[in-house]
């Protein structure tokens, strides 16, 4: 399929997306293996807390960075990728958005109910993800936008964010 799709289609694509990635990765198999059965942390309320604002704040950067991708007439699913390099945003900051977004949820989950076999899964599917990256996406993005991805990619790390924003 060509480079770039119109915007109904951009925005349907990455809506059908997120919920086959995303929504399987970070909220179907973590609900597989906990039942989302909440766990008696009483007296402890902080811990419920900081596990829900860090679910949230995977939640909203997955949905930002998802919404770049529509936005830029793509998605972010290699068959239908965007006509540009999409590189503003949270794009700006670190280069695998989306990727710590959903580790953030999935981390979040595992706080949530206490779970020591969701956070192997986060472990696990965070190699799966680094190795993707490396073997697959970023020789790819290279080969699609040459110098400007290598440019990118040499202004903005991967996996930990830059304090201020690239302006590249």
């Amino acid at each position: 399929m060509a480079q770039g799709t119109s915007p109904v289609r951009a925005w349907t694509g990455t809506i059908v997306f997120l919920f086959l990635a995303p929504g399987v990765v970070a909220g179907l198999v973590p609900w597989m293996i906990t039942g989302w059965r909440p766990y008696g942390w009483g007296a402890a309320w902080p811990v419920v807390l900081l596990a829900w604002i860090v679910i949230a704040a995977g939640v909203v950067v997955l949905l930002h960075a998802f919404a770049l991708f529509a936005l830029h007439h793509g998605t972010p699913a290699p068959v239908v990728p965007t006509r540009t390099l999409v590189v503003n945003g949270t794009y700006r900051y670190v280069r695998n958005p989306m990727y710590l977004a959903v580790f953030s949820i999935i981390l979040g989950q595992a706080l949530l109910f206490a779970s020591w076999g969701v956070v192997i899964y986060a472990l696990i599917t965070m190699a799966v993800v680094v190795a993707f990256v490396k073997g697959y996406e970023e020789p790819t993005l290279t080969e699609t936008y040459g110098g400007q991805y290598l440019d990118y990619q040499r202004n903005v790390p991967g996996w930990w964010p830059r304090i201020t924003p690239w302006r590249g």
